[in-house]
């Protein structure tokens, strides 16, 4: 069940630490004492693959260099 969730919120949030960053930023936001951890990550993952909310800002991500730029001519 939890694989899904995870694999259906990376459509959302492509970057793999992204998601469990700010997955576990919303999780200790949301959890009280009386519920099951697994169950207020679930909550969190449900509310991102629907787009509800997401708990706080995402850093922006710059796209990597081109690798052509990192390649030297050979000599």
């Amino acid at each position: 069940m939890r694989s899904e969730l995870v694999h259906q919120a990376t459509k959302k949030i492509e970057n793999r630490f992204l998601l469990a960053t700010s997955v576990i930023k919303a999780t200790r936001k949301l959890h009280t004492n009386s519920t099951r951890p697994e169950d207020t990550i679930n909550q969190v993952l449900n509310e991102v693959i629907s787009g509800t909310r997401i708990h706080g800002d995402l850093p922006k991500v710059a796209p990597p260099p081109i690798i052509e730029l990192l390649l030297e001519p050979a000599a």
